[in-house]
């Protein structure tokens, strides 16, 4: 590993690999202020899933809100349509409270938006950069996919009062089966479509095997064309050799009034929470008046903080230790020739130092001595 990669986080790493990796593909960088009038986000709150935006007065008495979210903003100042699409990523922090905890945080993401035509080959794109970014941060990696038509097709079909297939949404996210018939038996529904909605809340596994499953689960044209669509970047995938790691889980539910494709979320050994999060989101393009079709992806880079937490041997490579009277000129020279060689050095005048080192040196006045070396 050179030195300048040593000396950098895990996330600035994952930054610098990202951003290679999406202006290989033609992806231009998108720069947004840190702030937006209240009321942009108000509106959208659904969208963000969250209720908690950071708010402040700015000097002309307006609301502002520090940006919980980046896509908004992209979508908002986007010249993409139909006939002309565009390509951006980002690279940015946003503030917004976590679930599980009762404060906001600054977090760290690089994401990609594609705005125009989102055909099968946009889809794909956006699917396998996905697989790439996850592969970039580790090999220990699994993403999984879904499809909102799926989904909606299925609820369209069951046709359950508002506020009840919200709880079964809720439920099938939380692969809970047991409080979707429980929710299906108090609404009086059908027991055949009963037991669709509770295999839909544990239909998880490889993609083949699983499309399978879903076959059997569809009633209407909305289903079918979904699992077609899965079929289709199925079929890319394997000849690509890309469908290991990738599974289905239409569990994964967002919401139906922005959502209306695939959808997929990714995840790495060692972190106890998703760290990719996307999917096709048509209709915050029509809610905008935008004449486009949209999908992307956000990597959440803070997460990587619980990545790789094993506590560093050394300190520094060489410990270089002085004594008074000693020509400064010789030391500083003796520095940057180890510094030349790709060495991390400490230079401290000679008492007790807290360090770990793999070399020590000492320089008095005849000159460097080696005081001790590890192997």
């Amino acid at each position: 590993m050179k030195q300048a990669e040593m000396l950098l986080k895990k996330e600035e790493q994952v930054i610098f690999a990202l951003r290679a990796l999406f202006e290989q593909y033609g992806y231009k960088k998108f720069k947004m202020s840190k702030f937006e009038e209240y009321d942009f986000y108000a509106d959208n709150r659904s969208f963000l899933g969250s209720e908690n935006i950071l708010t402040f007065t700015g000097l002309d008495g307006k609301l502002l809100a520090l940006k919980p979210d980046v896509t908004l903003s992209i979508v908002k100042n986007t010249k993409g349509s139909r006939e002309n699409a565009e390509r951006v990523y980002y690279n940015e922090n946003v503030y917004r409270a976590r679930k599980g905890d009762g404060e906001y945080k600054e977090i760290m993401q690089v994401g990609l938006e594609y705005i125009g035509e989102v055909d099968d080959y946009a889809t794909l794109e956006v699917l396998l950069l996905a697989q790439k970014s996850l592969k970039a941060i580790s090999d220990q990696y699994i993403m999984d996919i879904s499809h909102m038509g799926f989904v909606a097709g299925l609820m369209e079909e069951v046709n359950l009062p508002y506020a009840q297939q919200k709880a079964v949404l809720s439920c099938i996210s939380e692969k809970n089966p047991h409080g979707v018939r429980a929710i299906c038996m108090e609404a009086g529904l059908a027991d055949e479509m009963t037991k669709k909605l509770e295999a839909l809340a544990s239909l998880y596994g490889g993609l083949e095997g699983t499309l399978e499953q879903a076959k059997a689960l569809c009633c209407n044209a909305k289903m079918e064309q979904s699992v077609a669509e899965l079929e289709g970047i199925l079929r890319c995938l394997k000849i690509g050799g890309n469908e290991k790691n990738v599974n289905l889980d239409f569990s994964i539910v967002n919401d139906m009034d922005y959502y209306t494709g695939v959808i997929f979320q990714g995840f790495i050994n060692g972190v106890p929470a998703g760290i990719l999060s996307g999917g096709r989101y048509d209709n915050l393009l029509h809610k905008m008046g935008k004449d486009a079709d949209a999908i992307g992806f956000a990597v959440y880079l803070d997460l990587l903080e619980r990545f790789e937490t094993t506590e560093k041997e050394y300190d520094v490579d060489t410990l270089l230790l002085y004594e008074d009277g000693v020509d400064t000129a010789a030391l500083a020279k003796a520095a940057q020739m180890l510094t030349d060689n790709g060495q991390s050095v400490l230079v401290q005048k000679k008492n007790t130092v807290n360090v770990k080192y793999k070399q020590l040196l000492c320089m008095k006045d005849r000159g460097l001595e080696i005081v001790a070396e590890l192997d």
